[in-house]
């Protein structure tokens, strides 16, 4: 039986409707009916979004966009474990806690680079097509079951663990998603073309130098904008990069698109629209600046953006 991205998608839907149950019955949440509901939602977009029509998805995330524009998400109660216990607990076991954690990279690039052409019964193992991914969800899912035996902790345990990071990070956990959605609905209402026409009137695209670099801070502005690279980059590359990069100055499309999200993602570093990258770990860490992630990373960003030009300038014909 190969083992497919459905079948993560399945897990992720699975948890998401179970941390929703567990929202409705906190009696202690202050909105545990909204909140309930929004992650009920999500959970059904993972657990059937392919057999809905997409009216009725789209009529969910306008739902859970307003439940979360109008507060309806908030941390319930989730009863820790008192801080001297929490505090003994990290002391025996030390470093074995980041295990768990590195044994994700550690299977994702085992499974990615020797297990791809693995059979079982004449069947691929793994699905050929999300290869990685499929080998970052496996990677997952044994770290759940590393840390559950390392802390001797039960599932039921991860799953309330689970449910207070989803909570800490609230309705910025969805935003990756619903922006990468955002994406492709502009190219399908012919955003890419727009900004190509606007680029090309406004802009001398006459050197290779000055079109490399209209894509690469392209790529960063519209992602400081919309938040996510997957948003950007179907418009930028629909306006600039293939019409211009690839049927005029004949580059490489694989280096193009590579380099352009690595454009795209130095935008990530500066923006507040990517909360879950840059908000919700301030909150987390419980800084006094909630913009410090950005202040902190703006300094590393900005240099990259100029190299990724020049990678793209000197390798887009490799």
């Amino acid at each position: 039986m190969t083992i497919t991205l459905d079948f993560f998608y399945l897990v992720v839907g699975a948890m998401l409707l179970l941390i929703a149950l567990m929202t409705l019955r906190d009696r202690h949440h202050p909105r545990r009916h909204a909140a309930a509901l929004f992650w009920g939602l999500y959970a059904l977009v993972y657990l059937a979004g392919e057999r809905l029509p997409p009216q009725v998805v789209g009529l969910a995330m306008v739902v859970m966009a307003l439940l979360a524009g109008f507060g309806g998400v908030l941390p319930g109660r989730h009863g820790e474990r008192p801080a001297a216990e929490r505090a003994a607990s990290a002391r025996r076991l030390g470093h074995r806690l980041l295990l768990p954690a590195l044994l994700i990279p550690a299977v994702t690039i085992a499974g990615a680079t020797l297990l791809k052409q693995a059979q079982v019964g004449g069947q691929p193992l793994l699905e050929a097509k999300n290869l990685t991914l499929v080998c970052l969800g496996c990677g997952a899912l044994l770290a759940v079951a590393a840390a559950c035996w390392l802390t001797r902790a039960t599932p039921a345990q991860a799953l309330r663990e689970a449910r207070r990071l989803v909570d800490s990070m609230g309705w910025a956990v969805v935003l990756p998603h619903m922006l990468a959605v955002l994406g492709l609905l502009f190219v399908q209402a012919g955003v890419g073309k727009a900004v190509a026409h606007v680029v090309t009137q406004w802009i001398a695209l006459d050197t290779r130098l000055a079109a490399v670099a209209v894509y690469c801070v392209g790529m960063a502005l519209f992602t400081i904008v919309m938040g996510n690279g997957f948003a950007a980059f179907p418009v930028m590359t629909g306006g600039v990069g293939i019409p211009v990069l690839v049927e005029v100055y004949h580059a490489d499309p694989a280096v193009m698109a590579a380099i352009g999200m690595f454009s795209a993602y130095c935008g990530t570093l500066m923006t507040p629209m990517a909360a879950n990258f840059n908000i919700v770990p301030a909150a987390l860490l419980e800084l006094d600046d909630k913009h410090g992630v950005i202040k902190a990373q703006w300094p590393t960003a900005l240099p990259l953006l100029a190299v990724n030009i020049g990678l793209l300038y000197f390798l887009m014909y490799r």
